[in-house]
């Protein structure tokens, strides 16, 4: 750079203004005014002296560290750098400190030249923060060596190569769960010729079917009648007749139960008897099947729940905090992906000492066992740049909603009111038509529901094109979230296959400092992930 003086051109001004002078304070307010020419390969930038000063840290703000960038002859500075990248340099110091990247610079070439013009770590972070760089995090390692070495072995899988193996295991127990996890709900699987009287038992208690059974009948025949009248309803018009009024007797039980806690006719003692008598009664459950061992779904589900259990307890053991790692969203996540497993065995085990769960329960604690794929994403980069890119679009993921809330109840209402006079209508309610405005604005139409008069089908028109227009507007924001993370991540891989002489490398760079004891987990610079194409 070169100042230029208002009424001097000649480059002695510039370097007396470096040196101390009697007259420094008049030379200094005459600086203010002075201008600067800046040449970039052959580009030349002209401006005022008043502006680089504003940041005297760096390279044009410095007038020493600029004046090795002089060129008497010219009378300017001269800096052989990339020249687009100049305007937002120059922009840095006419606004005050605001740094926003050309669009036809690329990233890497954008920082060497914040660098070079040594604008300083701070406007560096602010500049990756503004481009949606993951902060580089200290990640604190176990003090213990041998505790050390296991914890990167089982949680940095581009550590090593034996890490890599335990994640290579570990995707492909996490893939047979999941799959067995899928097929044992298929019918062709639950036949006796595969698994057995037992285990086809067991699915029909699971799906609902009342078990048949050989119930021995009394020899007398009085008895037997008697005990066909009261045990078989469906055996003659008299024992109809006898359920009918056991049906009335227990409806009138469960009113006088139910009336009974009501101020007006509560009596405490009574009370207390009642609930005693109700909890003795309540005692006794429903046996059910008891669990077979030998079934081959179940070796497979405890194989691969031995798997899971050895992993996050050697993990837990070498964990550096043990707080941290409770914390942790996709270790609660493998803790929930292998209790069910446990309550259901234990729930199966006890239930000789009536202590089992009801079936709804157990149903609900195995349908936890499918938040197992969710672990595949330690493991996969793809599902990673899902999760950045939910994350980074919530706040149009909540206006679709929003959108598709206001549809919804408009629709629905509009479809009612239209059909309401029609004796064959699907749409007996508001809330019965809120099923119907989902499936037709996000243009799924099952066809269960559907207006049959001339103002319901004009309704129904409007629905499915305003669904249209409602899910199509935030979309675009989202798939341009996701082309970002996932181009940002090609263009780092490729970067750093350049770097390291087209040779692969580690996904992530890892820097171990002894000294400190921690683990520096750089994610700006990722490399070829481990299972890129999952």
């Amino acid at each position: 750079m070169t100042v230029v003086p208002a009424e001097n051109l000649d480059e002695t001004v510039a370097l007396a203004a470096l040196s101390p002078d009697a007259h420094e304070p008049e030379r200094a307010d005459q600086e203010c005014c002075e201008r600067v020419v800046i040449n970039i390969s052959g580009l030349r930038f002209e401006t005022q002296l008043k502006t680089l000063a504003q940041f005297p840290s760096t390279l044009l703000g410095d007038p020493r560290k600029r004046m090795r960038f002089f060129d008497p002859l010219r009378n300017e500075y001269f800096f052989d750098r990339n020249r687009p990248s100049f305007d937002a340099i120059l922009y840095y110091y006419q606004s005050g400190g605001r740094l926003r990247r050309p669009v036809n610079v690329p990233v890497d070439v954008f920082m060497e030249e914040i660098r070079f013009y040594e604008l300083g770590e701070e406007v560096i972070d602010n500049f990756k923060e503004d481009e949606g760089f993951i902060k580089e995090e200290e990640r604190p390692l176990p003090e213990n060596e041998f505790q050390r070495q296991v914890w990167l072995l089982f949680e940095y899988p581009e550590s090593s190569s034996p890490a890599r193996a335990i994640a290579i295991v570990s995707v492909l127990v996490i893939l047979i769960s999941i799959v067995i996890f899928c097929l044992e709900t298929l019918p062709e699987f639950r036949d006796d010729g595969r698994l057995g009287d037992e285990a086809m038992e067991r699915f029909r208690e699971d799906e609902g079917f009342i078990k048949e059974e050989e119930r021995p009948l009394p020899e007398n025949e009085f008895q037997r009648q008697v005990w066909l009248i009261f045990e078989y309803p469906e055996s003659s018009s008299p024992a109809r007749a006898i359920a009918i009024v056991s049906v009335l007797v227990i409806t009138i039980s469960i009113v006088t139960f139910c009336l009974e806690t009501l101020p007006e006719f509560r009596d405490e003692r009574e009370l207390a008897a009642t609930s005693s008598s109700r909890t003795a009664e309540t005692n006794g459950t429903r046996s059910r099947p008891s669990l077979t061992f030998a079934d081959p779904f179940f070796i497979v589900e405890t194989t691969c729940v031995i798997w899971f259990t050895f992993e996050l307890l050697v993990r837990f053991l070498a964990c550096p905090s043990k707080s941290v790692f409770s914390k942790t969203v996709m270790n609660v996540i493998d803790v929930m992906s292998v209790m069910p497993y446990f309550i259901t065995v234990g729930t199966e085990l006890q239930q000789q000492q009536q202590q089992a769960m009801s079936l709804a329960i157990l149903r609900v604690i195995r349908l936890v066992r499918v938040f197992r794929i969710f672990k595949l994403s330690r493991h996969s980069k793809g599902l990673q740049i899902l999760g950045q890119t939910l994350k980074a679009s919530m706040r149009e993921l909540g206006l679709l909603i929003f959108f598709l809330f206001i549809g919804v109840i408009l629709f629905s209402s509009a479809v009612f009111f239209a059909e309401a006079d029609e004796p064959e209508s699907h749409f007996s309610s508001i809330p019965d038509a809120f099923w119907w405005a989902v499936v037709t604005m996000t243009t799924v139409g099952y066809g269960d529901m559907r207006p049959v008069t001339v103002g319901g089908k004009i309704v129904g028109s409007l629905c499915a094109i305003a669904g249209v227009l409602t899910i199509a507007l935030p979309v675009p924001v989202i798939v341009s979230n996701f082309n970002y993370f996932y181009h940002r991540e090609t263009d780092q891989d490729q970067a750093s296959l350049r770097d390291d002489g087209g040779r692969e490398s580690p996904s992530t760079k890892l820097h171990f400092s002894k000294s400190r004891n921690i683990l520096i987990y750089s994610k700006c610079n990722k490399l070829r992930p481990l299972f890129s194409k999952l």
